[in-house]
C-alpha cells in the first residue's frame, strides 16, 4: 500500500535551502520515492498561510518513506534547512481505501 510525505515549509534562505533541495531528489528516488507535487501553484482553502511551498511525494509503502526520512543521508541534506534555511512540517500517510 502506497504511504505519501505530505510537506509544507516556508524558506527564509534559498541558498542554504537549495543545499538541501540539491541532494534530496536522489535520496528519494534510493527508496522508491516519486515527487507528485513540488512547488506548483496553490491555494489555502483553510488554515493558517503560514508556508508558501507544499511537497507531496508517493512511496511504495510506509516502511520505505519512514527509513528515507529516518536515513543518515536525508538527515543530513535536512540539516541544511533546519539550521535556518527554512521551517518545514512533514507527515506521512499511509494511502488506501477510506472507511467511515
Amino acid at each position: 500500500m502506497p504511504a505519501y510525505w505530505v510537506a509544507r515549509s516556508r524558506i527564509t534562505d534559498p541558498v542554504e535551502y537549495k543545499k538541501y533541495t540539491d541532494l534530496v531528489p536522489g535520496i528519494i528516488a534510493k527508496y522508491g520515492g516519486q515527487v507528485l507535487a513540488r512547488g506548483g501553484r496553490y491555494r489555502i482553502m483553510e488554515g493558517p498561510e503560514h508556508f508558501h511551498r507544499f511537497v507531496v511525494i508517493e512511496f511504495p509503502t510506509f516502511e520505505q518513506a519512514t527509513a528515507c526520512f529516518t536515513s543518515p543521508e536525508y538527515q543530513r541534506a535536512a540539516a541544511f534547512r533546519r539550521n535556518g534555511a527554512g521551517e518545514v512540517e512533514n507527515v506521512i500517510v499511509e494511502g488506501g481505501e477510506f472507511t467511515t
